[in-house]
This record gives C-alpha cells, sequence and structure tokens, in this order.
C-alpha cells in the first residue's frame, strides 16, 4: 500500500477521530484474529506516571547483560518512530515496520483503530519473530484499558500514581490507581514502586489474589556517596554503581527481576545499570552551551527534575526554556523549579493541545516571577536563552516531550 514508513505514519494518524479512545474491544479482536494476543517469552508490564521508561531501559539492559534477547516497546518516541520498538537494544528498521504496518492494515478490515492502537499491534507482530527471551511494554495510558494490556504479564511493575491524564483516568489518586491496577493479573506478582500506593491499587491486589511488592516495605534502597545499596528478603546489594537514572526505579526492576525466576549475577545488575540511558531524562549535553534536556511535564517529574538540578551546583546562572500542553497542571509542575531557575523562556508548543507561551508566562508571574521572554517555539526560546548565557551557565529544557524533541533535534 506505502512504502515509505513515513507514508505509512501519517496514514495511521488519519485513521481514528481521536488521538485516545480508551477500550480493548476493537484492538483484541484484531489482535485475536491476527494471533497477536497471547506471547511464549517472560513478559514485563509497565504501568505508571512517571518512570516507565527509564524502567524499561534498565530491565532491558541489565538482562542484556546477562545473555537474554529483549524486545522493548514504549512510548512516545522524541526524534523518530522507530525508538519505541526496540529488539535487543537497536532500533526496528524502516522496512520492518513498513511490514508490520502492511498486516496490521489488512487484519483490521473497517475496524477503527488509534495512532497507538495500532502502533502496538506492530510491535506484537515484530516481537515474535525476533525470537527474543523477554518482552517489556510500557503501557501508554492508564492501564486497564490501555493496549498493551492485551498481553498477560509474568510480573507486573506500578512505578509512581500521580496526578496526570485526569480528564481520562479520574481527577484523584485513587481513581488513577484503579486504572494502573487494571495490569494486574490473579496469582501474578506486582511490584510498586510507590512508596505512598492509593488503596484502590493495595484492594485491587488483594481482591484478585496478585502478591504485590511495595517499595519501603518488601524492598529498599539507600544511596551512597558514591554508590547505593538494595536490600529484600530475596536478594540483597550492598554496593552498586549509581545510575544516571532515577534509582528508585531501578530497585523496582531490581524486586521484579527477582521474581521474575530469570538467571542473571550481580555482574549482570551492576553492568546493566551503568550501560542504561534514556534521551530526555536529564540528559546533558556540552555544546553550544551546558544543556540539559528532561521531559518532566506534570509536578511529580517537575519536583524531581528539580531535586536533580540542587544536586548538581553550578556556579553561573541557570536558564530555563519550557513549553507545555494545556491539559497539564503547568502551575504546579513550574512551582518546584522556581528556586532553583535564574532566568525563563516560555515557549509555544504548536500541537493541537500546545499552550500558548503567553499563558505560561502568565501562570509564571501569578508565582511571582517578573521576568521572562516568550518564543513563538521551543528552539527559538532555546537559541535566546543560549545567547544570553555566559560561559560558567547552563540551560534546562523541559515540560513536554515536543519541547525537548525540537530542542534535541537541533544538535
Amino acid at each position: 500500500m506505502f512504502l515509505s514508513l513515513s507514508q505509512w505514519l501519517s496514514y495511521v494518524e488519519s485513521l481514528h477521530p481521536q488521538n485516545i479512545a480508551l477500550g480493548l474491544e476493537r484492538v483484541d479482536s484484531i489482535a485475536e484474529k491476527l494471533k497477536l494476543s497471547t506471547c511464549s517469552s517472560k513478559v514485563f508490564t509497565i504501568a505508571g506516571t512517571n518512570g516507565k521508561g527509564s524502567s524499561a531501559a534498565f530491565l532491558s539492559a541489565i538482562l542484556q547483560a546477562a545473555g537474554y534477547r529483549t524486545a522493548v516497546y514504549t512510548s512516545p518516541h522524541l526524534l523518530r518512530f522507530n525508538e519505541r520498538i526496540c529488539i535487543n537494544g537497536a532500533l526496528v528498521s524502516d522496512e520492518m515496520l513498513v511490514e508490520a504496518f502492511q498486516v496490521i492494515e489488512e487484519g483490521r478490515g473497517d475496524t477503527a483503530l488509534t495512532y497507538f492502537e495500532f502502533t502496538t499491534l506492530a510491535a506484537f507482530y515484530l516481537f515474535p519473530q525476533a525470537n527474543v527471551d523477554v518482552w517489556i511494554l510500557e503501557v501508554g495510558l492508564g492501564g486497564r484499558l490501555d493496549a498493551v494490556n492485551l498481553i498477560d504479564p509474568d510480573v507486573a511493575i506500578i512505578t509512581t500514581i500521580a496526578l496526570d491524564h485526569m480528564d481520562w483516568l479520574g481527577e484523584d489518586r485513587e481513581k488513577i490507581g484503579a486504572e494502573k491496577a487494571g495490569i494486574m493479573r490473579s496469582h501474578v506478582p506486582v511490584v510498586c514502586g510507590d512508596s505512598d500506593p492509593p488503596n484502590s491499587l493495595l484492594s485491587a491486589a488483594k481482591r484478585i489474589f496478585s502478591p504485590i511488592f511495595c517499595i519501603n516495605q518488601h524492598f529498599s534502597y539507600a544511596i551512597h556517596p558514591s554508590f547505593w545499596s538494595f536490600e529484600s528478603e530475596r536478594v540483597c546489594y550492598p554496593n552498586l554503581p549509581l545510575p544516571s537514572l532515577p534509582v528508585q526505579n531501578a530497585a523496582a526492576v531490581l524486586m521484579a527481576l527477582s521474581l521474575s525466576g530469570l538467571e542473571y549475577d550481580v555482574s549482570a545488575v551492576s553492568q546493566g545499570l551503568v550501560s542504561a540511558q534514556l534521551m530526555g531524562r536529564f540528559q546533558e549535553v556540552a555544546q553550544p552551551v551546558h544543556t540539559i534536556l528532561d521531559v518532566a511535564h506534570n509536578p511529580q517529574s517537575g519536583a524531581y527534575l528539580a531535586e536533580r538540578l540542587k544536586q548538581l551546583p553550578y556556579s553561573g546562572k541557570t536558564l530555563a526554556v519550557v513549553g507545555m500542553l494545556k491539559d497539564k497542571d503547568i502551575v504546579n509542575t513550574l512551582k518546584p523549579l522556581l528556586s532553583c531557575v535564574d532566568g525563563w523562556y516560555v515557549a509555544s508548543l504548536d500541537v493541537p493541545r500546545g499552550e500558548n507561551a503567553k499563558n505560561i508566562a502568565n501562570y509564571l508571574h501569578e508565582l511571582g516571577v517578573t521576568a521572562y521572554d516568550t518564543a513563538a517555539s521551543p528552539l527559538s526560546a532555546y537559541h535566546s536563552a543560549v545567547g544570553a548565557c555566559s560561559a560558567s551557565d547552563r540551560v534546562v529544557v523541559f515540560g513536554s516531550f515536543y519541547t525537548v524533541a525540537e530542542v534535541l533535534g537541533s544538535f
């Protein structure tokens, strides 16, 4: 039908009038027809508000270091769609995606699919062909009604539960927790990396007899100046290398691995922790000035970004480039960063849900910020910030995958 990946992606984007349409009936019917709804490999499914991508990166890196072949499905991507589907650490090729899209298109008939549903089925088509040992699946939104939830996990991971996507998942942590609990299966272990899990999550696990292992209760970690330690009833690691991604997520991953039945040793754990990388997660770039790129886009991730910036003291000024979506909690995402940012460069996002720079500037003004620049795009805002930098200053780019992608793509 189409020969290039770009043509296919444009077509898939046009198929469904809504970007999001929760519910498994449509996608399940196609998966059954194409025999894509079961998996003979070990499966880890990851849900949560923040930390899903880094958890997938840790899992894949540790398991590859232990000699397993992994398949990873994540979203969204930053620069190339291929980032969403990785086989043993490598992005799938355009040719593989074109073949998969052709199969899904022929199999769906008249059934409407969203972009996410279509591409999820494409991943489910490609993974069995790659002869992998482990599938690592990141939930796109929520859990219960997300297309990823078609596949039964052997271990489920729920990272954190915070207020985001409230129009779809509910207005409080209890309702959001109930949606994320949908990835649980009866008698299948689930690891919770949230230090204060909502009752809805705990009661859901109890109701379906899913053994749940919670951070600070069934496992714990401690960060030291040059290493960190992990402890559970199953395994203890007293001296682990500090990773570039959040240790809290690494701890949940180590608990999940200990429940999986897979064989690995501490050298694979250490090697995987060091090698796990993820674009746009406190990613540092040296040129044209010291730049930190982070996709923080909700209050919890904004607070984490502020903490990381404070842990990395700097002699000069910290200038922030921010662009956000209008359906995010903009004020409470910005608030934790006020104390560690010296200058603000606010960008509009030219996407349907993008917020106008002037509105973000108004939020900053309400928070007591009196000096800021506005720009029509993240890249324009970034250039202005770079132009205002001295040799000792740094720029942090955050607020949305769209914001980070535009700046990252210019390097």
